[in-house]
């Protein structure tokens, strides 16, 4: 069964422009390269709130026209950015080009695992590290990456000599399966992603969640919880609480408990159930410590 694997995109990948030609138009060339840096920005934006990122082509190939694209990462003004640097905007990229353009009629089976999600659709297996999937459905909410995805699709759609995209890791190996877009598949990038066409709705409920990993600056990276016996990943919005934090008001400990205003996304499902996607905490109410426990003899 051909498998693909989402990590081995993480530091680079290659893009290969399929067709009978022996040039490529640069308007198109460039305008794609262009809007695959600017998804990338976006999303770096949202997963590494205080690193800036640079997208290079480091070589061009001949025949089918592979550019190879690497993500330079460097520390901007946020002092936590060194520990929460994730580079894994490029797969993230890739994750979302490959689940947009999983054909409808075919049978998809989603399994998450503690490390990876394993996708299974037809007779492919694509597996996903899971902070890569965690953070893909964090930024396909971004209408920025969205728009940027859709401008590299419309300049590859509008070259009717290109007939297909695929993302290697370049190893150019027999054994690697790429993710290959048809030039079927492009207006489906091209037009608004499927993931804004879903009905989705936010609720929101009164609740007592148990941290588990915490980040301790004002961000969007997402804390960790234990709710209703269930772990799941929120950041933290209310900057009241941060001040505090900040004042020395609040100390934050793993097993700590917190009384929030948890906002949660929903997603409508094929089989017409709302699902939770993604979750926020809006405000903190409450900061409940752990309880110590008593030492002998005291």
């Amino acid at each position: 069964m051909p498998r693909i694997d989402i990590g081995s995109y993480e530091g680079s990948f290659v893009l290969r422009f399929g067709g009978e030609f022996s040039r490529i138009n640069a308007y198109t060339l460039a305008s794609t390269l262009v809007s695959v840096a600017d998804a990338a920005r976006a999303a770096n934006g949202l997963i590494n709130p205080g690193y800036d990122i640079e997208v290079v082509v480091e070589a061009l190939g001949s025949g089918s026209f592979k550019a190879k694209i690497r993500a330079v990462y460097r520390q901007g003004g946020n002092l936590f950015s060194v520990q929460n640097l994730r580079a894994v905007v490029l797969s993230v990229i890739a994750a979302h080009i490959y689940t947009q353009t999983l054909a409808p009629g075919v049978s998809i089976n989603v399994v998450t695992n503690e490390d990876s999600v394993v996708v299974t659709a037809g007779d492919q297996t694509v597996v996903v590290p899971r902070s890569t999937y965690e953070a893909m459905q964090e930024v396909q909410s971004l209408e920025t990456f969205r728009q940027a995805v859709s401008r590299a699709f419309r300049s590859v759609d509008g070259d009717e000599t290109i007939q297909s995209v695929a993302i290697t890791s370049g190893d150019d190996t027999d054994e690697e399966t790429p993710i290959e877009v048809s030039r079927e598949q492009f207006a489906v990038l091209a037009g608004e992603t499927a993931t804004s066409d879903v009905p989705t709705r936010e609720v929101e409920e009164q609740t007592e969640v148990q941290i588990m990993r915490a980040i301790l600056e004002q961000s969007r990276r997402r804390w960790e919880f234990v709710w209703r016996g269930v772990t799941i990943a929120a950041p933290v919005l209310d900057s009241s609480f941060f001040e505090k934090f900040a004042a020395h008001e609040i100390t934050i400990a793993p097993g700590d408990a917190l009384v929030v205003r948890l906002r949660i996304v929903q997603r409508l499902d094929a089989s017409g159930i709302y699902v939770n996607q993604k979750y926020e905490v809006v405000s903190v109410l409450e900061h409940i410590p752990r309880p110590s426990q008593a030492s002998l003899g005291g």
